[in-house]
């Protein structure tokens, strides 16, 4: 049975949640209680919201030729490295080291969120995002998501739209 996201107020609790609100974009903040042995963090929030996974993205950090890369892709699907080099004009892509993910962004694995990283970051957004309204992604922490328009996680994070997801 899903648990019952809880709403929370539009304040800054996370640095995700902080460059939000100063930027005045509109959002919605949904908590949820994190499941520590769930095997995906996506489908997990997606589940606890009660929300379509091809609205709910994830945030992948890849090295793109020796430079971190943001990738955001919907939690139903996989990150296809080939289509996130060629996106930012690189030729390959793996997915980058935990440990430089996790200080790099100042978020930890499963919580991070392409918005307000400690470093700013190429952002690349998976193009079915724009097929929605609005899509949620990591609030920074885990059990805390962000429901916002594709078109302002683009602008506050200077992401491309691409087709860089799978399946």
């Amino acid at each position: 049975m899903a648990k019952k996201p809880k709403k929370q107020p539009q304040s800054g609790s996370t640095p995700a949640t902080v460059a939000l609100t100063a930027a005045g974009t509109p959002f919605t903040v949904h908590a949820y209680e994190h499941d520590p042995a769930a095997p995906s963090y996506g489908e997990e929030a997606a589940e606890a919201l009660g929300v379509s996974p091809d609205r709910v993205f994830k945030t992948l950090v890849a090295d793109v030729d020796g430079r971190l890369t943001v990738a955001v892709v919907p939690v139903a699907g996989s990150l296809d490295l080939k289509a996130l080099a060629t996106a930012v004009g690189g030729k390959r892509a793996a997915m980058a080291d935990p440990a430089a993910a996790e200080r790099t962004t100042g978020y930890v694995l499963g919580g991070i969120s392409p918005l307000g990283q400690r470093k700013r970051l190429p952002t690349v957004l998976d193009a079915s995002a724009r097929a929605h309204g609005t899509v949620c992604v990591s609030a920074g922490r885990r059990g805390l998501e962000v429901e916002l328009s594709p078109e302002d996680l683009a602008a506050l994070t200077d992401a491309v739209f691409a087709p860089i997801g799978r399946g």
